[in-house]
């Protein structure tokens, strides 16, 4: 059967990163205008707020709050000689101090949840773990201070990133001012320290990834939701930060959180900072997108080797447990490489890779700490992959392909999933899709010593959605994808097979306690936050659950309208080795 390209249904919204800023679109519009408002008013604010401020000083009845606003709003005008001069943080003539701290040149973003994450610049060489006698630490312009905590070193850069708080009383207020990073809690700022705008997480360039013909950058903020895509006409990718020697070439596709960027057509020899600048009209000044991504002209994707014909690409978060069963299952019956996008997991995910890299398993783990960026992150796998696979399959840790004809093989084949692709007469079909079974609790309590394959047993009837094999030379320029499938190149067809050919097993509903820890964070694009009540018909959100993390009643008997043990068996006679109290399946240790 063969189907033409649907946009996704479900609504899509962005993560507020300010309380009570309304919606993206004002966020945004907030972000590009508030500097001009400064400059109008720069004559009347120094003449005004710096009198206030010394006032303040000196005066028993002056708030904390009053000299706050009275410095902040001095400090924070921007450089002129700079292009976007409120994203980079402007380093001291002499970072060194007496005491040995010095200042380290870092870009940082808003983060959900009040954190500031701060992002070393590339030509920093602050590596973990922390030298001794260095304590990093984050200051604010009212000499508020909190200790830099490491989070990780980005792939592709190598950036050192740290984790800041952002004290309470900046949270009322916008712009925020970006914290100063130091080696030393002791650092002592000088008068003229300047302190730039913080970008806000729904309106920046994030990540930046180069191919052989162009550049990638992934961003928030410009297209906000289904059908608001910005023609690629409306802005220029912008290589560097002076504005008499930046390099400006077109935008070539703008799709989500996508842009993509023609080459500069000069040789830049050391990593500079990319921006997307909103091309002016005669109503509008040129506007630009901070970032805090760079390009790298010598960036290679991936190492030199032969190109598999079948990887799998997921995005995770604290799935160690669940990993085993998926890769020795998958790679069973034909994966022969497995991308692992980490959204910032905090258990045993590296030893568990680093465990089945040692029995001769292919594992990558790509870190991707963005949150909820699960459609950027498969564009950046489709790039990422393309060069070492041929076809990719994107898939959920709790997710399980599988054919109702194998139940007949005494053995798992190499050649299972390639019966599942097109043959060469089909030539012309780019995907293929299969629809999803959705098992239920099944009177789990805990996690099936076994794996899920053996304790979730208990399915919906109704087929839910669908997911995707894809030829990586098939998809189309923009990278558009709906996270189950991928826009395809205009000669390229994409198929959706029979359940009895191919079908999805996805273990969604688990036993309580694991299915809790999915609800508290989830990486779905489509529901940004399951506690309130916004997109209430998602199909990601779970039926009859509502918005707070509480049991239901009957959790265990829920969503069991179909008794499937399919793939139990299989896995049972494939995997599993009889004990005394059972079996132990293969990947159990």
């Amino acid at each position: 059967m063969t189907l033409s390209l649907k946009t996704c249904s479900s609504p899509r919204s962005t993560p507020k990163s300010i309380a009570g800023a309304g919606s993206d679109d004002a966020a945004a519009s907030q972000f590009f205008h508030h500097k001009t408002s400064y400059r109008a008013h720069t004559t009347t604010l120094f003449f005004i707020l710096v009198p206030l401020s010394l006032f303040g000083l000196f005066s028993l009845h002056c708030s904390p709050n009053t000299i706050y606003r009275a410095t902040f709003f001095v400090t924070a005008l921007p450089a002129k000689s700079r292009i976007v001069s409120y994203v980079t943080n402007t380093q001291d003539s002499n970072p060194y101090q007496s005491n040995g701290s010095r200042r380290i040149r870092a870009d940082a973003v808003l983060w959900p949840g009040w954190d500031i994450l701060v992002i070393v610049s590339p030509e920093e060489k602050v590596m973990p773990p922390q030298l001794p006698g260095e304590n990093y630490t984050c200051f604010y312009p009212n000499g508020e201070k909190a200790t830099a905590r490491f989070v990780a070193t980005l792939p592709f850069t190598n950036r050192t990133t740290f984790r800041c708080g952002l004290p309470g009383i900046y949270r009322h207020h916008h712009p925020i001012p970006t914290p100063v990073l130091a080696s030393s809690k002791t650092f002592e700022l000088s008068p003229e320290t300047r302190w730039p705008d913080l970008p806000l997480w729904n309106f920046v360039i994030f990540e930046a990834i180069s191919t052989e013909n162009d550049v990638v950058l992934f961003v928030k903020g410009p297209n906000r939701g289904l059908g608001s895509n910005k023609p690629p006409e409306s802005f220029r990718c912008v290589f560097g930060e002076e504005s008499d020697t930046a390099i400006r070439t077109p935008v070539t596709s703008s799709v989500q959180e996508v842009f993509r960027c023609s080459f500069p057509n000069k040789p830049i020899d050391t990593p500079v900072k990319v921006y997307l600048e909103a091309v002016a009209t005669d109503k509008e000044e040129t506007k630009t997108v901070p970032s805090v991504a760079y390009f790298s002209p010598k960036r290679t994707l991936t190492e030199p080797r032969k190109k598999s014909l079948l990887c799998a690409t997921t995005m995770v978060y604290n799935v160690a447990k669940y990993l085993r069963e998926w890769v020795m299952y998958h790679a069973a019956i034909g994966i022969q490489r497995f991308i692992i996008y980490d959204n910032g997991s905090d258990d045993e995910l590296n030893d568990v890779v680093e465990v089945l890299k040692s029995e001769k398993y292919d594992v990558t783990i790509v870190l991707w700490i963005w949150p909820k960026t699960q459609e950027a992150g498969f564009s950046h796998a489709a790039v990422y992959g393309s060069d070492t696979s041929t076809w990719m399959i994107y898939l959920d840790v709790d997710e399980f392909l599988f054919s109702p004809s194998w139940d007949n093989k005494s053995q798992p084949s190499d050649q299972m999933i390639r019966s599942l692709l097109p043959s060469d007469h089909e030539s012309i079909i780019g995907q293929v899709s299969f629809k999803s079974h959705e098992f239920g609790p099944s009177n789990q309590t805990k996690h099936p010593r076994g794996g899920v394959t053996q304790g979730y047993t208990c399915r919906r009837e109704e087929d839910q959605r669908h997911k995707s094999i894809v030829l990586l030379s098939a998809v189309e320029h923009s990278l558009y994808t709906a996270i189950h499938h991928f826009g395809l190149k205009g000669e390229y067809e994409w198929r959706v097979a029979d359940t009895e050919e191919g079908v999805v097993n996805h273990y969604k509903y688990q036993a309580w306690q694991e299915f809790k820890a999915k609800f508290k964070r989830r990486l779905s694009a489509y529901v940004v936050d399951w506690t309130r009540v916004s997109n209430p018909k998602s199909r990601d959100r779970t039926p009859g659950l509502g918005f707070r993390p509480i049991e239901p009643e009957g959790w265990g008997q829920r969503f069991c309208e179909v008794k499937d043990l399919r793939l139990k068996r299989l896995t049972r006679k494939w995997f599993g080795h009889p004990v005394k109290d059972g079996y132990k399946m293969a990947w159990q240790r």
